[in-house]
């Protein structure tokens, strides 16, 4: 096993990294791939994914970046071997899968004869961790650990500690111009929503938070997120409170990811907006819900002080999701226990760490 494995180390060459969705997900890939780039030089990677999370990755040199449209020409089984036709030429050494889906497997079961390894999701210690009787409660593997140890099935050794941070990016004048950047403020960013409720801080109390942060002297808040309906609720939280902007609906990704590398800190839910500020070393408080870290899915390199926490005495079933897509009865207003107070101060505090 160790001779094969050593064979391939030598080999490999290019691989496929495979990691279709979601935003968050995509973005705890960047992070690994930034360690594994940087501790292997030599290697080049094509990363498949959703197109509009191409700008995640256009800081490698060697890392490029190939689209798939799985709602569109690549859906299906006929989808997925079209998409095989498609890379196939690129001779690939060998295929990481960091989705292990039923989409991803049949790709690369295409690729007969290329090696391929994939993402172990700990489902076990997943559904131990969140059952509601005999529980174990205790922290898992990262999801950075877990993409990391596909990597080191290939003999490519990877060190997580010693992930390089890019310093911020650079801001396009007009990017400059429209949230009125000046030197010496601090800039906030507050991603106020996630995809399941039992991932979201209530708005009531969110509005206390913007209200205290918005009086703090020398601070500008950045309000981010997406779909039609959050942005008509950022846009009132705009117009309510002084400095105060809402960036939602305003930017390419590329755009915001470049501003959110220039934050002094981000308060987030467990939800992509934080693994992209994590992903540029900012400061990065995230609020749980029915959800806890403990899962593996918090954001990268954060302190244990940015994991606000709801009062796990009184609710003692959390975590009893590992994504947030259901709602446990009676744990509906689990993320009150988390006060505007406790929040602001956090958010604060982290502003005011050195990135």
């Amino acid at each position: 096993m160790f001779q094969r494995f050593a064979l391939m180390k030598e080999k490999t060459k290019h691989l496929l990294v495979i990691r279709f969705s979601a935003m968050g997900d995509v973005a705890m890939v960047a992070v690994v791939l930034r360690a594994l780039m940087a501790q292997h030089p030599s290697l080049k990677i094509t990363v498949l994914s959703k197109s509009f999370l191409a700008p995640l990755f256009e800081e490698f040199p060697k890392v490029s970046f190939y689209a798939a449209d799985t709602q569109g020409i690549h859906k299906g089984f006929r989808g997925i071997y079209r998409l095989y036709k498609e890379l196939k030429p690129f001779g690939f050494d060998g295929i990481a899968d960091l989705h292990n889906v039923l989409r991803s497997r049949l790709l690369s079961l295409f690729f007969c004869g290329t090696q391929t390894f994939r993402l172990d999701k700990g489902r076990a210690e997943k559904k131990a961790l969140t059952r509601l009787e005999k529980k174990v409660f205790m922290p898992l593997k990262t999801s950075h650990e877990r993409t990391a140890d596909v990597f080191r099935k290939f003999e490519l050794e990877v060190d997580l500690s010693q992930t390089p941070f890019p310093a911020p990016l650079a801001l396009p004048t007009a990017l400059k111009r429209q949230i009125r950047f000046k030197a010496g403020m601090k800039y906030i960013g507050i991603a106020p929503f996630a995809q399941h409720l039992s991932k979201t801080y209530p708005l009531d109390l969110m509005k206390l938070v913007l209200l205290k942060l918005s009086k703090t002297p020398n601070v500008q808040l950045l309000l981010f997120g997406g779909g039609k309906e959050e942005i008509t609720v950022l846009k009132s939280l705009e117009k309510k409170f002084e400095n105060v902007q809402c960036m939602a609906g305003k930017l390419q990704l590329k755009e915001e990811l470049f501003l959110i590398s220039h934050l002094n800190c981000m308060l987030s839910m467990d939800s992509g907006n934080g693994h992209f500020a994590a992903l540029y070393g900012v400061p990065t408080v995230t609020l749980w819900g029915g959800t806890h870290p403990y899962a593996g899915f918090a954001p990268f390199q954060q302190t244990h002080e940015n994991n606000l926490l709801p009062d796990l005495k009184k609710y003692p079933h959390i975590p009893y999701t590992v994504f947030g897509n259901k709602m446990l009865p009676g744990y509906e207003n689990v993320m009150q226990t988390i006060s505007p107070e406790t929040v602001v101060a956090e958010v604060l505090r982290a502003s005011e760490h050195e990135t």
